[in-house]
């Protein structure tokens, strides 16, 4: 059905002839006719009557509806005369049943909205005399629903004890006893073909008619003496005969149309509103009391009331609940939330929430106002669950978002040299304060949620990450310190252990003092920014004095490993060097045992020093033991004293303790016994030196030798002193034998032994006998040049031209050789460098290492006088 064809008061079947009630059609008629929008702003008028009475044709007449009406010329109507009207009327008409069941239209033109309903007539043929049930039943639901109950009655019957009209209103006050009804119903009487008999004396004859039948209808004993103006407001009119005077009768329909305009206003004809179904719940609420009347059960109208408030409010409920499930804005909203926080969430929320609340509010305004805000309170309920996820979704956000800042703040202020308690307090403050001003941006109005539990959380993991990074700052600070330590104690107790004496783990104390007493007091000094107590503090400080100490033991731990290797230095140290650390060249002359012994004795000291940790200053008998024992005394006295108490067979010092025990007595022995055997090889090389180098040393024959060359040679002795020239062919023999020997360096060339001595001399011989010869050849030349100089004159001094060194080694090349002794203009210009061989060669000799690089004072006196001996 269209709007249009509503407006025009089109009528709808609201109940068949059967009972059954159209649900379908009738949903259509409010949608169109637009009942469902007016609230409690409308009234329901329906009209009851004999069949036939013209109530159809009153409703079209004085509403503008379409009821449908009887067609007078399809039936066979005889009238004899007005006067005996009442008498053959049933006799002689034939009418049809018009309207069956019960029909709805909506008036056209009154307002408020009015709704009209056109009952089946009552006393019908068609349902029999004593089928009078669906009769009732429509009475009662008239009663129940309506706010208006016109009554059709023709003028004849007033007065009258058999009046068609009796047993209709027996059938309305017997009804009225089964409704629990807290208000009034008008009764408006509508007198029909009136005749000249004036309403003033028509309605005191009818009320009286009335009373009587409400006083023979049985009633409940609360209510068996009330009046019926508690029940029922009467009222009554009348109207002129349609086909007779059809023209006063649409005059006075038109008179009777005006009293129901503002029918709903106090005093007007619907003016009592208790009980009043909203406009949005009138269809179900009637066909709910359909349904009780058709299972005759007693209807308990502000039951019912409360009953279809609430499926009414349900409904709106569930449509409102699902609109904002679809609701577009919302959809935004619960989608933006999932990526990142939603500026103004709970402002946008709210709002999404409360207009949705207010259409419910709207629609439901007129229904049982407790009904309504439960209905609502749940409502509100299922939208706030609806919504909460997506503000736990966006205090996730925020959560994280807090996080975030703080570690961005903290990292940011620890790099600007805050300190760490000062950073993270200030750091906390300012993100839990952005977290509590979101939290309060997120939370909707209509919701009272708690923020405390995540906000516990948020200061949980501030706080967890705090420690986090605090613990992480601590242990590099540690760990910083500890490197600072282990730098500053290494290397310094490595280089104490390479040159150990008695004053060794005096001095590592000393250092191990001055480190930790620089490093610890700044290490110290960085906790304060921490804002730490002072048992943790100290207790750190005191682990990394602990690990001080762990560097120098490991460091000493870890020499006292390589002691015999310390040992074995030592020894090679003092043995082949003086007192002022010059190697030792063994001419015989040196006390080889003694020094032997005092190289010994210089490693015993050394094993004493790593043989235990000192930390304290109480002196111990270690090294005494091991001089005592190892050191001192003959081997068979040791044997003999080992065999009755060896103190170093245990496995302690006396007043150390294991712990700070690197080398044990019996460890000591085992060391001091391979030293010895390692180091007897270097002090028999050394003797064998001492042997070689007295016998390279004897120039003068034995005298057993010199009076055999005496005896034997006297001949030629005798020659040479009768000839003169012999004796001074060989003095210059002498001479040029004494200059080579002293270019040549015969002595020191044999030092290394006979054949070495032979073989680097033979090899100097003939370069060195050149270079004599250049030279002598060079000075007469300058001579020859400047012989009218005046020998007197001043002579600007002339750079002495030095042989060169012939300090070489039996194994220097030849390309050496040529370089000494080639000319020194071309020895200029050469530019020579020194090969890798001489440097070899060099090494090859370490005894003579030191000499050789340090300038003889006697070389150059020695070359020039071998010069001029040449």
């Amino acid at each position: 059905m269209e709007e249009s064809d509503a407006a025009e008061g089109v009528a709808v079947q609201l109940i068949d002839g059967e009972g059954e009630f159209a649900a379908e059609g009738a949903e259509r008629f409010m949608a169109a006719a637009g009942v469902a929008g007016c609230g409690l702003s409308y009234a329901v008028v329906s009209i009851m009557g004999p069949q036939s009475s013209g109530k159809s044709t009153l409703l079209n007449q004085l509403f503008g509806t379409n009821f449908r009406e009887m067609d007078a010329f399809r039936g066979s109507f005889y009238f004899l005369f007005m006067l005996i009207e009442s008498y053959c009327c049933s006799i002689f008409v034939n009418r049809s049943q018009t309207t069956k069941g019960i029909w709805i239209a909506r008036c056209v033109g009154v307002e408020p909205c009015t709704v009209v309903l056109d009952l089946e007539g009552t006393d019908g043929r068609e349902r029999g005399e004593d089928d009078t049930a669906f009769e009732k039943q429509s009475s009662l639901f008239a009663l129940a629903i309506s706010d208006i109950v016109l009554i059709n009655m023709w003028c004849h019957d007033i007065g009258r004890e058999q009046a068609a009209n009796k047993p209709l209103l027996k059938t309305v006050f017997q009804v009225m006893m089964r409704l629990f009804s807290p208000r009034k119903t008008t009764l408006l009487f509508v007198i029909r073909d009136k005749t000249r008999t004036p309403l003033e004396h028509l309605e005191p004859v009818l009320r009286e008619d009335i009373q009587k039948i409400w006083n023979s209808v049985a009633k409940p004993e609360a209510h068996k003496d009330t009046p019926i103006s508690e029940f029922f407001n009467v009222q009554v009119t009348a109207l002129s005969s349609f086909e007779e005077k059809e023209d006063q009768f649409r005059e006075q329909v038109q008179q009777l149309r005006q009293r129901f305009s503002n029918s709903i206003a106090p005093g007007g004809l619907a003016g009592d509103r208790r009980g009043v179904v909203p406009a949005s719940g009138f269809l179900f609420s009637s066909q709910q009391i359909w349904k009780v009347i058709r299972e005759n059960k007693d209807l308990d109208l502000p039951a019912h009331k409360v009953m279809v408030a609430t499926v009414r409010c349900d409904e709106i409920a569930n449509e409102k609940f699902g609109c904002i499930t679809s609701d577009t804005e919302w959809l935004d909203v619960e989608s933006a939330v999932q990526s990142g926080p939603v500026p103004g969430f709970g402002k946008k929320l709210g709002n999404i929430v409360e207009v949705h609340l207010q259409e419910y509010d709207k629609e439901a305004i007129y229904f049982d106002e407790a009904v309504r805000k439960g209905k609502r309170q749940h409502l509100e309920s299922r939208i706030l669950n609806l919504v909460q996820p997506a503000f736990q979704k966006m205090l996730t956000h925020l959560r994280m978002k807090a996080l975030e800042k703080f570690k961005t703040g903290l990292n940011s202020s620890l790099e600007s040299g805050n300190g760490f308690a000062v950073s993270a307090r200030e750091n906390t403050e300012c993100s839990l304060k952005d977290f509590e001003q979101g939290c309060a941006d997120a939370i909707i109005k209509q919701a009272n949620w708690d923020c405390s539990k995540i906000l516990e959380k948020v200061q949980r993991d501030i706080e967890d990450h705090a420690l986090s990074i605090r613990e992480s700052k601590l242990s590099e600070l540690t760990t910083h310190a500890k490197e600072k330590l282990r730098k500053a104690l290494a290397e310094p107790v490595e280089s104490l252990f390479d040159a150990a004496d008695q004053t060794t783990w005096t001095s590592i104390r000393n250092v191990y003092k001055r480190e930790t007493e620089a490093i610890l007091p700044e290490f110290l000094k960085t906790l304060c920014g921490f804002e730490m107590e002072y048992a943790p503090a100290e207790e750190m400080v005191s682990k990394l004095r602990d690990y001080a100490r762990s560097v120098v033991e490991s460091k000493a731990k870890e020499e006292s490993s390589k002691v015999l290797i310390h040992m074995k230095e030592r020894f090679t140290t003092v043995f082949s060097h003086d007192k002022d650390s010059i190697p030792r060249v063994w001419t015989g002359k040196e006390d080889v045992r003694a020094i032997a012994k005092e190289a010994r004795s210089a490693a015993l000291k050394l094993l004493s020093v790593m043989a235990a940790i000192r930390w304290d200053d109480e002196p111990d008998r270690i090294e005494s033991i091991l001089t005592s024992t190892l050191l001192e005394g003959s081997v068979v006295s040791k044997i003999a004293h080992a065999a009755s108490a060896d103190p170093l067979a245990s496995t302690t010092w006396e007043e150390i303790p294991p712990k700070h025990t690197m080398i044990t007595p019996s460890q000591c022995k085992s060391l001091w016994k391979q030293f010895k055997s390692e180091t007897e090889f270097t002090i028999t090389q050394a003797v064998s030196t001492q042997q070689a180098h007295r016998r390279g040393n004897s120039k003068l024959p034995p005298p057993w030798a010199i009076v055999a060359i005496a005896i034997l040679g006297f001949n030629e002795i005798m020659v040479l002193l009768r000839n003169p020239i012999y004796v001074l062919l060989l003095f210059v023999g002498y001479l040029m034998f004494k200059a080579l020997a002293m270019q040549l360096d015969v002595s020191r060339e044999f030092q290394n032994g006979v054949v070495p001595g032979i073989i680097s001399v033979s090899a100097k011989l003939l370069p060195t006998i050149q270079n004599l010869v250049n030279k002598v050849a060079a000075e007469q030349q300058a001579e020859h040049q400047h012989p009218h100089s005046h020998p007197q004159a001043a002579e600007p001094p002339q750079p002495q031209m030095q042989p060169p060194p012939l300090l070489l080694s039996p194994r220097s090349p030849m390309s050496e050789l040529r370089r000494l002794h080639m000319p020194s203009s071309q020895r200029k210009a050469a530019s020579p460098v020194p090969s890798s061989s001489s440097s070899s060669s060099a090494v090859s000799s370490p005894r003579h290492v030191g000499d050789d690089q340090k300038p003889k004072p006697g070389v150059e006196n020695q070359s020039t006088i071998a010069d001029s001996i040449v």
